[in-house]
């Protein structure tokens, strides 16, 4: 798997995902940007959603429970000291993330609640976010080009 950032300016990025649209990712004014699109941590909380709906729809089929409608809202406590760098004892992501899943089904409860339980043990992203990921950052530092006046 694999996406590429370019900043644009400000806070202004483009995200480029295999051979779809490019997404604009920015900030509201409040913390300097444009609110030209979605912030990271907004992209992340629908990461999150959007991949636990995924395993719900496929654990569902394959265990032939039917689901009429799957929505999941998502809330995510950030406090800015620690974005901002006011209060270096704040950590500067998410404190807690709070997921609200609501199912349509007409299966019994107790079919559902397993379903649950799958999605919570084998949601990637899930996964990726309550244990540690190690991430390795190589950093490339190129020089302008100049042009020379003629």
């Amino acid at each position: 798997v694999q996406v590429r950032a370019r900043w644009v300016d400000g806070t202004r990025v483009i995200g480029k995902v295999r051979e779809f649209d490019p997404i604009t990712i920015d900030e509201p004014p409040a913390l300097g940007g444009e609110d030209q699109g979605p912030t990271p941590v907004e992209l992340l909380l629908l990461a999150l959603g959007s991949c636990q709906e995924i395993v719900y729809a496929a654990y569902a089929e394959q265990l032939g429970i039917q689901l009429d409608a799957i929505e999941i809202e998502l809330t995510g406590t950030l406090d800015l000291r620690g974005f901002l760098g006011i209060d270096p004892s704040v950590r500067p992501g998410f404190r807690r993330i709070e997921a609200r899943v609501r199912l349509v089904s007409p299966e019994p409860e107790s079919r559902l609640r397993e379903l649950a339980d799958l999605v919570e043990r084998f949601c990637p992203v899930q996964d990726m976010l309550t244990n540690p990921v190690p991430i390795r950052i190589s950093l490339a530092i190129e020089r302008p080009t100049q042009t020379s006046a003629a």
